[in-house]
């Protein structure tokens, strides 16, 4: 509105219009008219019309706090997933979703309420879409930053991309992991997974239980290595095969600064459940492997049978099979055959029917259990499992640990020796009862147990989901 009377009124300066302003909320308005209102009655007196305001829209940077009835065009960065909860003051069943949205300068969220939640999915409208947001109100978020609701008289409409927009597309604004030099946000970021991705639980902002999607992101020569984090991710979302050494862009991240307590030290990359991941490359297809499973545990809890397993290349596998799905009963260094649902890493998930596994026992060149047996003294740090010949030294001792996010759970731990060294070992939660029962002198046979550094910093054995232990009479 300011600009329009300042580009028909050239002989007005700001600092003049801003006296008229003042003037009129002092003689008229006497404390009633707001800077807006005021602003009308003086364009009046000018012979000025907001006509063209009015059909105009706005670009995202020109937006302010407390602006009605604007109307804007960007390019959608992120869609999130719809939220349900209850007002405080009715009880009364709400929802909500954010999407976000980018022009040549600056972006911006939109939250979308009630009846429009469901408006990506009614129009069609994705990642990438140029969208025209209409009737919208921009207010302050709860990170002080600046977000439109939508709702009521508000519409979305779907645009054709045409040039004349301006805006760039998702590949336009995509950058490289060795331009990253500050914390910013709304980014789209390029790179390599370094490191097997993983899933970890957590509890969220809202104390709810959630999980989280960790890896490594490297540049293509190698040289810069930034941990990257996508929290409370959604494993539906997740691509069926995402595995170490792909070439991906993250949509929808941000740069922080790194937490000297994780990584290297350099910034990192954060997600959440908005952001996207796209193979640069045609994705990976997901083939059917053959492994021997040397080590496999069953959880009556969730009906599912864990597993570790290896290649004909001596690389390991987490094999999780529902038990539910396929009634198939498996021995230790069995040659199985699967189709994955999921691989994430080195963890190969078979739990829906378009998965499927078989014991074929064939002839095949992958080593046995027998053949990875490993003295403590050999025993460091790594991603692969080991098989431990060893005599129980001391009394398990059992305890119960409070976590970070509130949980009690059962730990347990003794000593084990051979004739090379001493070592501890390390049984959390389900896998606690496997050490309860263990006497000073037995000998055991424990496999597939990982090899993790303790709080002390020496390195010492932790239990698995997959790992047994087998006493030796």
């Amino acid at each position: 509105m300011i600009e329009i009377i300042l580009e028909e009124k050239e002989e007005i300066t700001f600092e003049k219009l801003r006296d008229m302003i003042e003037e009129k909320k002092r003689k008229v308005g006497a404390g009633y008219l707001t800077d807006q209102g005021a602003l009308f009655l003086v364009a009046a007196d000018l012979g000025v019309s907001f006509d063209k305001a009015n059909k105009s829209e706005n670009s995202i940077k020109d937006l302010f706090v407390g602006a009605r009835d604007i109307s804007t065009i960007g390019r959608i960065l992120s869609i999130h997933p719809i939220r349900s909860f209850l007002k405080r003051d009715s009880n009364q069943e709400t929802k909500n979703r954010i999407i976000i949205i980018y022009d040549k300068e600056s972006s911006i969220k939109i939250k979308l309420w009630d009846e429009f939640v469901n408006i990506p999915e009614q129009i069609g409208i994705t990642i990438g879409d140029l969208v025209k947001i209409s009737k919208g109100q921009v207010k302050s978020g709860m990170d002080g930053k600046q977000i439109i609701n939508l709702s009521g008289n508000g519409t979305i409409e779907h645009l054709p991309d045409e040039k004349k927009h301006n805006i760039p597309t998702i590949d336009e604004i995509t950058t490289t992991i060795d331009t990253l030099d500050a914390p910013k946000e709304n980014l789209v970021i390029s790179g390599i997974i370094k490191t097997d991705p993983r899933i970890s639980g957590f509890t969220n902002i809202r104390g709810e239980h959630s999980k989280s999607l960790q890896f490594e992101t490297t540049n293509d020569s190698n040289s810069r290595q930034i941990r990257t984090i996508i929290w409370n991710i959604n494993e539906e979302n997740i691509p069926k095969s995402l595995t170490a050494n792909q070439k991906i862009k993250l949509i929808g991240v941000k740069v922080k600064a790194g937490n000297p307590n994780y990584g290297n030290g350099d910034l990192e990359i954060h997600g959440d459940e908005g952001t996207a991941i796209d193979f640069i490359d045609n994705e990976k297809t997901v083939d059917s492997y053959i492994l021997r499973i040397i080590s496999f545990n069953e959880d009556n809890n969730e009906d599912k049978i864990n597993c570790i397993a290896v290649d004909e290349s001596q690389k390991y596998y987490m094999v999780n099979i529902n038990k539910n799905l396929f009634d198939i009963e498996i021995n230790q260094d069995d040659i199985v055959e699967c189709f994955p649902t999921r691989i994430l890493g080195n963890t190969i998930e078979i739990t829906s029917q378009d998965s499927y596994i078989q014991v074929i026992n064939e002839d095949k060149d992958i080593p046995l259990s027998s053949s990875l047996d490993t003295k403590i003294k050999n025993i460091e740090v790594s991603n692969n499992p080991y098989f431990i010949e060893a005599i129980i030294l001391q009394s398990p001792n059992t305890m119960d640990i409070n976590t970070k996010s509130g949980e009690t759970v059962q730990v347990t731990d003794t000593i084990i020796g051979d004739d090379t060294g001493e070592i501890r070992l390390v049984a959390w939660r389900e896998t606690s009862k496997e050490l309860k029962n263990l006497s000073i002198g037995e000998r055991i046979m424990v496999k597939a147990v990982a090899a993790t550094t303790s709080r002390e910093g020496k390195t010492e054995l932790t239990l698995k989901p997959y790992s047994s232990i087998t006493k030796i009479s």
